[in-house]
């Protein structure tokens, strides 16, 4: 099932999207593109009880895994200052104020596990489905960590957990799946050509 050899931390490879990008140009692209994709995904909302599901953390983690560690860094802060500004990228509002409520751990937790997976990228996580798994299983509790982290702030442990985690488990958990099926599987067509 599992090999040691799929959990590699050393041997710094080349993530997908500078692979393919190369020119500072095309790179300045590819950040545009995913703060446009980072924002669609956060207003198309797709219908889940108790809360609806969009797919944020699936692009967020995606663009950490395919970008790499400095291009979705890069990228993540490119959204973030936009919605700073007060551009309407975020699912519920925009601004500094925004920001400080209870998303505000949120959206540190996206910038975070972005450049974490994009570390783990660089390092041949993104080339079986089972390294991809757990490398999205890392970025999604390095954006609960800080999210439920500060939403405890503000409305204490167990409605953080009740309605900033649990509601978002199942959702989640697709959409790791998708990435663990597609990210390995985008590489194959790479190397192909």
């Amino acid at each position: 099932m599992f090999q040691a050899s799929d959990f590699k931390l050393t041997q710094v490879r080349p993530s997908l999207v500078p692979q393919l990008t190369g020119s500072a140009a095309n790179q300045l692209l590819a950040v545009l593109a995913g703060i446009a994709l980072l924002t669609a995904s956060a207003h198309i909302k797709i219908p889940f009880y108790p809360v609806p599901l969009t797919m944020q953390t699936l692009i967020v983690l995606g663009i950490g895994m395919t970008y790499g560690a400095r291009l979705g860094g890069a990228t993540l802060l490119g959204y973030l200052a936009a919605g700073f500004i007060g551009l309407p990228v975020f699912a519920g509002g925009a601004g500094m104020a925004y920001m400080m409520g209870p998303t505000g751990g949120y959206l540190v937790g996206f910038f975070a596990a972005a450049v974490v997976l994009g570390a783990l990228a660089e390092r041949g996580w993104t080339r079986s489905w089972a390294t991809v798994a757990a490398a999205m299983l890392m970025g999604n509790v390095i954006i609960y960590l800080l999210g439920v982290g500060w939403l405890t702030s503000l409305i204490g442990w167990d409605k953080a957990v009740q309605f900033g985690l649990l509601p978002f488990l199942y959702g989640d958990a697709l959409k790791l799946i998708i990435a663990a099926l597609g990210v390995p599987y985008l590489w194959s067509k790479l190397k192909q050509k």
